[in-house]
């Protein structure tokens, strides 16, 4: 029976559950996952002549014991030195976690008994997405940090409205879902049959790219480009090392650079930014606007923190050179507890880049779709919908007809004398409640009191109960 893409994510994602007795983390099977799934993919996709002979799905699944397990510890080293290209850069220092032999067979028996016809059909690529974002929403993964949630992907490409023909960046590209969503972008708004040689060899070879400074999220996104059949134009690289200096003329930068601070309060190593800082946001934020072109139309949608928006010093000589060198002309606070890293504030900054590097931004639109917000979670999924009318306010053809309480617009002079904050643009929150209608002192102390008592006879209960 043929099964669906979500029936075979559940399925991978449950054979974790065998290799609990190795102590193997979630994030260690993905990547055995990635080493395994890659043989029986290029199976599925007529890739396996690219795989030197005798180290493919067949002779794989044909060893058991102790030589499956010599055999697959063979065949990673072999693949990370001895082949080239994306084969490369998938086996790149592959390790197994493996020790039980018994183990890995069943994992491959799983893997080749599975009906792959309808997840074919689906795109590959489906599936592995949906074992990564599996990956990131476990806790204990630690990988909700390279996540970006897909709604949130989704409509930044919609705005952005990525070309054919023009040269996407992603320097902090994790699993590189912001890449992948332009495509399917791009697939869905243009017709691919009628492009000629030159724009179908720029498509895949040139359109995208990014960069990844962990080893085994480079390798994880090379293997989500490669099951979505786009070129792996992906450095394993840090975007704040003079690496970052190369990546030039951009037309489209997306972007949701790591948050925190670089270890150790080191400022970063390349030398083209104007305000180097140990805050890692405020210098990819630099990065990313240097490396956008000067002949009009370069752009760029980057998810940061609350605190480039009002950190003084650098974070202030930061947001005055963004708003000279380019057109800041909206700002989205996001909801909280969207991001798997929890209780993280954060925006979109939707900036373009000006032809000239004075005075580019004149007045900057605020969306507020934190304030007076669901408590996104388990129970209340965050999805696109949400973000209904916030496309309708941006995309309008005059922003100052649209009657919505959450769209406001400040000028640059009125940013100025707020110390060039951007901290701005939140509606009153219903939830905080005006003084006036607390009520008297004396009856706010009874009410806590009889709570705080009624609390201590629970837990006076519970111990006892326990004793």
């Amino acid at each position: 029976m043929a099964l669906s893409t979500q029936e075979i994510v559940n399925k991978l994602w449950n054979l974790c559950n065998v290799l609990r007795d190795d102590g193997i983390t979630y994030h260690q099977y993905l990547n055995e996952l990635t080493f395994i799934l890659f043989l029986k993919m290029a199976e599925e996709t007529d890739y396996n002549d690219k795989l030197p002979e005798g180290y493919r799905w067949e002779d794989l699944k044909q060893k058991e014991g102790i030589e499956l397990a010599t055999f697959y510890r063979k065949l990673l080293l072999h693949l990370g030195t001895e082949s080239k290209g994306k084969i490369q850069k998938i086996y790149n220092n592959a390790q197994t976690s493996i020790q039980e032999p018994a183990n890995l067979r069943k994992i491959i028996k799983h893997i080749d008994e599975l009906d792959w016809f309808e997840a074919k059909d689906e795109g590959l690529g489906e599936m592995y997405e949906g074992l990564l974002e599996k990956n990131a929403s476990e806790k204990k993964s630690g990988a909700g940090q390279y996540f970006t949630p897909r709604p949130l992907i989704n409509v930044m490409v919609r705005l952005m409205d990525p070309k054919v023909g023009e040269r996407l960046n992603d320097p902090s590209c994790g699993t590189y879902g912001f890449m992948i969503a332009a495509h399917h972008h791009i697939l869905e708004n243009n017709d691919i049959y009628s492009l000629n040689e030159a724009q179908n060899i720029h498509l895949q070879t040139e359109q995208y790219s990014g960069c990844e400074l962990v080893g085994d999220t480079h390798r994880l996104a090379m293997m989500n480009a490669f099951l979505h059949g786009m070129g792996g134009n992906i450095a394993l690289g840090d975007s704040l090392s003079s690496f970052g200096e190369t990546v030039k003329n951009k037309d489209l930068v997306l972007a949701n650079p790591p948050f925190g601070t670089k270890k150790g309060g080191d400022r970063p190593t390349r030398t083209d930014l104007v305000y180097p800082t140990s805050n890692k946001q405020l210098n990819f934020l630099q990065g990313i606007y240097r490396s956008l072109h000067t002949r009009g139309g370069a752009r760029a949608a980057v998810v940061l923190p609350d605190n480039v928006l009002f950190e003084d010093g650098d974070g202030q000589n930061v947001r005055k050179d963004l708003m000279e060198k380019c057109n800041l002309h909206t700002i989205l606070r996001l909801p909280t507890g969207i991001f798997y890293a929890a209780g993280v504030k954060t925006n979109v900054l939707f900036f373009d880049r000006g032809k000239t590097d004075k005075q580019n931004t004149k007045e900057v639109w605020f969306y507020d779709m934190r304030t007076n917000m669901p408590k996104f979670g388990k129970r209340t999924p965050f999805t696109e919908s949400y973000f209904a009318d916030f496309e309708k306010a941006y995309t309008a053809k005059d922003r100052n007809k649209i009657k919505d309480e959450r769209f406001s617009c400040i000028s640059r002079e009125v940013i100025g004398k707020k110390n060039d904050s951007l901290d701005l643009g939140l509606i009153a929150d219903d939830r905080i409640i005006k003084a006036e209608d607390i009520g008297e002192p004396i009856d706010i102390a009874k009410e806590a009191l009889t709570e705080l008592t009624s609390i201590t006879q629970e837990l006076n209960a519970i111990i006892k109960a326990l004793h």
